[in-house]
């Protein structure tokens, strides 16, 4: 009776582990796919802004004007990072369809905000820089997902070079100068490249902690998710953009 009890035990462990394992699989197929769809909408977004503010002559056109010429252009900038505080507190509040929408059209912000790029840049370096930032996103939040390494300590760390570089960067964008720009992105790819493996584990920790809770809030953690790591994405690109990017 006691080896039959055993037996019993092991097997219903067992089976719990492997609801667990499938379980977090699916979730984290869930925040990549939403990431992944972000990015997609960031994309078509800032390419055909771009490309509706400049005519065929090269000029810009009205919307051009608008966007980059003008004191809108200062809302435009800002915008998302505004959008980023007030999707973190609208969250609870939200339903779940609420929030992805709300995550896409924070992406579509985002890419009226870096549509610019496409008229500093050579389409061929962003491309090149867009996949070289793709393979070493994903290798760090591989690492980030399979490391037995708690990466805990890293949050405070991190989140505070963020804030000094978004402070430092405000303050550069009235100095204009190269080798506080140079500095930046060097900083910004580092400090990118740890949060993209500190909010992988994150997210995956956060989804043992919450497993079994109500379908509706662990739809909103893994759009939370989504975004952190869409943000680590696209920063970690935009700070490379400024090593590898060629101008036109």
């Amino acid at each position: 009776m006691a080896d039959y009890n055993t037996y019993r035990t092991t097997q219903s462990v067992g089976a719990r582990t492997a609801a667990v394992d499938e379980g977090l699989r699916a979730y984290m197929n869930k925040v990549y796919g939403l990431m992944a769809v972000g990015m997609g909408v960031t994309a078509v977004a800032a390419y055909g802004i771009s490309a509706a503010a400049v005519d065929a002559s090269g000029q810009l056109t009205q919307l051009g004007v608008a966007i980059y010429a003008s004191p809108l252009k200062w809302v435009i900038m800002f915008a998302p990072l505004l959008m980023v505080f007030a999707f973190g507190a609208a969250l609870n509040r939200l339903s779940v369809q609420g929030a992805t929408f709300l995550f896409y059209g924070f992406a579509a912000m985002m890419g009226l905000s870096l549509s610019s790029i496409f008229l500093v840049y050579t389409s061929y370096s962003i491309v090149q820089t867009f996949l070289v930032t793709a393979i070493a996103f994903a290798g760090l939040s591989l690492w980030g997902y399979t490391t037995k390494k708690d990466l805990s300590g890293w949050g405070t760390f991190l989140i505070m070079g963020v804030i000094g570089l978004i402070v430092a960067s405000i303050v550069n964008i009235f100095l204009q100068s190269p080798g506080m720009q140079f500095a930046i992105s060097i900083l910004g790819v580092l400090i990118f490249a740890g949060l993209t493996a500190y909010d992988t584990q994150n997210i995956k920790n956060t989804y043992l902690q919450l497993a079994g809770s109500d379908r509706d809030f662990l739809g909103k953690s893994a759009i939370m998710g989504a975004l952190q790591l869409y943000l680590d994405f696209l920063n970690l690109f935009m700070f490379l953009l400024q090593f590898m990017g060629n101008r036109e």
